[in-house]
């Protein structure tokens, strides 16, 4: 999850610039709404195209985790952006506290929304303990399941002729 965190900051860095300069960085109400919309737009993008091709982020892939369908080849893209919605229990839940609490505005609040974020973090992952297959509740949700890939195995040298 942090290496793909590291991944997907790169790519709202991407978006959030490339809007910069599309809006010449000028703010009202309806810019910076736009601007969410994009950092959104741009993570389910990055997610839901992964999912859908491969079955796995680069970040996954290096982990040899996969996400599959039972009876599918592909991750369908209606069950991709099922599982993108889903996903943010791993965050919403805590967002909606700290957001209605109005946390961020001192020091002290920001510390209090942190551990509120990471209480939500932990809880969601305890999920996967509750479940018999040991999947996270999204993918319990959206039908699709995380598996392990096998490694990949070193080719043999050939033999050296004498």
């Amino acid at each position: 999850m942090v290496y793909d965190s590291l991944l997907l900051v790169a790519v709202e860095i991407f978006a959030v610039a490339a809007y910069t300069l599309i809006t010449f960085n000028l703010h009202s109400t309806i810019l910076d709404a736009g601007r969410n919309f994009v950092v959104i737009f741009a993570a389910a993008a990055y997610f839901i195209h992964a999912w859908t091709g491969s079955g796995h982020t680069l970040a996954m892939k290096t982990w040899r985790i996969k996400i599959v369908m039972v009876g599918y080849a592909k991750v369908p893209l209606r069950i991709a952006a099922k599982r993108f919605v889903f996903a943010w229990g791993w965050c919403a839940p805590a967002l909606m506290i700290i957001h209605g609490l109005h946390l961020m505005t001192t020091r002290a609040g920001t510390t209090t929304a942190l551990w509120i974020l990471l209480v939500n973090v932990v809880l969601w992952g305890l999920t996967a303990f509750l479940d018999k297959d040991r999947q996270f509740l999204h993918d319990r949700l959206a039908g699709t399941r995380l598996i392990e890939l096998p490694r990949k195995q070193p080719k043999a040298k050939a033999a050296a002729s004498v």
